[in-house]
């Protein structure tokens, strides 16, 4: 007799053995992002070592107001070179603004009766005619086609051959009345720490959150990433770049407000290579020179590197302290050095 169907055999499957879950790469250590840090580091060992005044208090925070200055230049420096620019003429832009408001100063001392009002306003025309003479680069820059370098290059000669035509060849001095006003903007403190450091602090707050949490830092960073690419995707390249001019020429303005009551005067040598120490402090700091990359805390710790270099140089006898500016120059090659090898 025929048999019945019969049903086919079920195959017999395999249990796939489970795949394991993808590793995280293991975080690397970025010499490129942390070697500020560990420079800052070892020359405060290096500086407490060779004299035991460099850890003191009052040394510290003599470094830190020093630092003021070139510090809030190189946060509006860090900007302008992140979108792709370079600003050649901040020290003699800050000589020319010094005796600027000197000038007005002055001459408002005896129409308007309060002191207080007087410096008031001079601090106001000297950041606004900061970011006047930024804006005025950006607007070369951006509607002239003329390369960054080129214009500041020229207005580094012109802002300083005003200032000695207005100075006569000498120093423009502020009014003895005033400079007792006008004082403790440099020299007053709270609690314990210099103005110009909390007005530091302050600005390098207000650029990190700037650059890192706005639409205009993103539009920066495109700009000096791919500018054709930024201009592809809507960004309006010449606002930007106008905006960032404007920007740093605010900050010179702002660092010459609180300089210029240290010595109660302006002069043809005033200001000067600060465009060399805001440079280094950005370079040093991890932005990249070609753009597109930068970090406000590499900028301030960069600044503050420097200055540390050069209260080393003061306090001890190493080398002579007039090779600061070579020191500086040495390490602007070496950074740039290290940033064409990790590209």
């Amino acid at each position: 007799m025929p048999s019945g169907p019969t049903s086919a055999p079920t195959p017999v499957t395999e249990a796939k053995p489970e795949r394991a879950a993808p590793r995280k790469p293991a975080r690397r250590f970025d010499p490129h992002r942390f070697g500020p840090v560990i420079g800052l580091a070892l020359l405060l060992i290096v500086g407490t070592a060779l004299n035991p005044d460099f850890a003191t208090w009052d040394n510290l925070m003599n470094v830190l107001t020093r630092t003021a200055f070139i510090g809030i230049i190189s946060i509006g420096m860090c900007f302008v070179i992140i979108s792709g620019g370079i600003d050649l003429s901040v020290g003699s832009m800050a000589a020319l603004i010094a005796g600027g408001m000197i000038l007005l100063m002055n001459a408002l001392a005896g129409a308007v009766g309060s002191p207080l009002a007087v410096v008031a306003l001079g601090m106001l025309f000297a950041v606004a005619l900061g970011g006047g003479f930024g804006m005025a680069h950006g607007y070369l820059i951006t509607r002239g086609r003329i390369e960054p370098f080129i214009v500041t290059l020229g207005t580094l000669g012109i802002f300083r051959a005003v200032l000695t035509w207005l100075a006569d060849g000498g120093a423009i001095t502020l009014d003895n009345d005033l400079s007792e006003v006008y004082g403790p903007v440099y020299y007053g403190s709270l609690l314990g720490i210099p103005v110009p450091v909390w007005v530091f602090l302050a600005v390098a707050v207000a650029g990190a959150v700037l650059l890192n949490r706005t639409a205009f830092g993103r539009y920066v960073q495109a700009i000096g990433s791919n500018e054709q690419v930024a201009r592809f995707a809507a960004v309006d390249v010449d606002r930007v770049k106008l905006l960032t001019y404007g920007l740093l020429g605010a900050c010179v303005g702002i660092a010459t407000v609180l300089y210029v009551p240290r010595l109660g005067s302006a002069s043809p040598t005033t200001g000067l290579l600060w465009e060399l120490e805001a440079i280094a402090a950005v370079i040093v700091g991890g932005t990249s020179f070609k753009g597109g990359e930068g970090r406000i805390a590499g900028t301030v710790i960069g600044a503050v590197l420097l200055s540390v270099i050069a209260n080393i140089l003061n306090l001890t006898s190493i080398i002579s302290v007039y090779l600061n500016a070579a020191v500086q120059g040495c390490v602007i090659i070496a950074v740039a050095f290290l940033q064409r090898r990790r590209t």
